[in-house]
């Protein structure tokens, strides 16, 4: 059966990413660390400031966590900024407090456009449900839960390692692959038997070095050769092409 899917036999449980692969909200992301950094990087900078772009965001910010996030795209323009707390507002020039800043403009932007999923992926999660596989969805995203309800797709997965699940077991974000590797734990499965499916470059280098059996680039923005040059085994614009390739 595995095969009809276009993964190896010896695969029993797929591992999924949220933004990119499940639901169409990369997009509202990358918005969302674009207004925040070109509104620091203005303040700092004044006009001259270099905005905030695709290669920034492919390279520094997408799949990490977003604390993370802030810190690897500061550190590549030689930002030093204070770490500050978690509860930090908006406003505070902190680490911590650009991060609320992007999660603040990504859920106005979510409740003003909704939140889709990708009906290529649902169905070949319920294909892969009906096939026997295990299913967990691992995002960095602490909005995973409610963004997961919102298109319907929650009882799809049996397993969610999200940003607040990973919080609370103090798991390094992606490009470090124990968000993965605790998934494919707890659908009772070693890395070996777990296909990761997934659109960022820092999921591939996660995907990678868990030494995962299968590893799914999903090409959405047309970067399927870096997708390749970081670890994935295959890469597709949808995961309905894997069935239709098998």
């Amino acid at each position: 059966m595995t095969e009809q899917l276009g993964l190896p036999k010896e695969i029993l449980a797929c591992l999924f990413d949220l933004d990119g692969v499940i639901t169409k909200t990369a997009v509202v992301h990358a918005a969302a660390w674009k207004r925040t950094f070109d509104e620091f990087l203005q303040h700092r900078d004044g006009d001259a400031f270099r905005p905030f772009d695709d290669a920034d965001y492919n390279d520094h910010v997408d799949g990490r966590p977003r604390a993370d996030g802030v810190r690897a795209f500061l550190a590549s323009r030689g930002i030093e900024l204070p770490e500050g707390s978690a509860d930090d507002p908006p406003d505070r020039a902190t680490l911590q407090g650009l991060g609320n800043r992007k999660n603040t403009l990504l859920l106005e932007l979510i409740r003003s456009g909704g939140v889709e999923a990708y009906d290529g992926t649902l169905r070949y999660v319920e294909a892969v449900r009906a096939s026997g596989l295990r299913t967990a969805v691992v995002s960095s995203s602490t909005n995973c839960q409610d963004i997961l309800r919102a298109v319907g797709a929650e009882s799809l997965f049996e397993v969610r390692i999200d940003g607040v699940v990973a919080a609370e077991r103090k798991l390094p974000g992606k490009p470090n692959p124990d968000t993965f590797l605790a998934a494919a734990r707890d659908l009772g499965a070693e890395a070996s038997q777990a296909a990761v499916f997934e659109d960022a470059l820092a999921g591939m280098d996660a995907g990678r070095s868990g030494h995962f059996g299968y590893v799914v680039g999903v090409d959405r923005v047309g970067q399927g050769a870096a997708l390749r040059a970081h670890g994935a085994d295959i890469v597709v614009r949808d995961l309905a092409e894997l069935g239709e390739n098998a």
